[in-house]
């Protein structure tokens, strides 16, 4: 069972959190918000915080200056995992991602599941690696981002977190790159 061992010392990361919204201002944006709190509190830290329209290139800008950047490990998107016309989170970031994270959207459903019953399918929540930097894709509820967060995020980004953790696999995200 997983579990997390007191014994070692707790190493932050810097998370990046990007807002997709058409109609979010600062202010108003509650799921970016509780993700940047829920983040600090478990003493990590936010490299950046954003909205962008749901808008592909402008997602992508984003995300690739992100992933581009020494300064970002994590970028949590919220918003435009839904099937409306203007839901293009997976679309922009998916093609980004050098390897999914398959069980991130499994492990996402199953807890949402237990929440809001058969409304999970309306999410397409996804996670993956790009160029060393894990990305993750959460619908732009507040409570979805809880559940992502406190479900899966909190222990994965904890290098404490037993049996593994995504932390301890960080250095050999790009060893594929140095490879003869």
């Amino acid at each position: 069972m997983s579990r997390i061992d007191e014994s070692r010392p707790f190493i932050p990361v810097n998370i990046a959190v990007l807002t997709v919204s058409d109609t979010r201002t600062p202010k108003e944006d509650k799921s970016g918000s509780s993700l940047e709190r829920m983040l600090t509190e478990a003493g990590h830290a936010l490299a950046e915080r954003t909205i962008v329209k749901d808008d592909i290139p402008l997602i992508q800008k984003q995300i690739k200056g992100w992933i581009d950047s020494p300064d970002v490990d994590v970028v949590i998107t919220t918003g435009g995992t839904g099937f409306t016309g203007r839901d293009v989170t997976p679309e922009a970031v998916r093609p980004l991602f050098e390897k999914e994270i398959d069980g991130f959207s499994i492990i996402f459903h199953m807890q949402s599941f237990e929440k809001v019953g058969t409304s999970t399918i309306q999410s397409r929540a996804c996670g993956g690696v790009a160029n060393g930097t894990y990305i993750f894709c959460v619908p732009g509820s507040p409570g979805a981002c809880k559940d992502a967060w406190e479900g899966i995020l909190k222990y994965q980004l904890d290098n404490r977190h037993r049996p593994c953790n995504f932390v301890e696999i960080m250095p050999r995200l790009l060893e594929h790159l140095t490879e003869a």
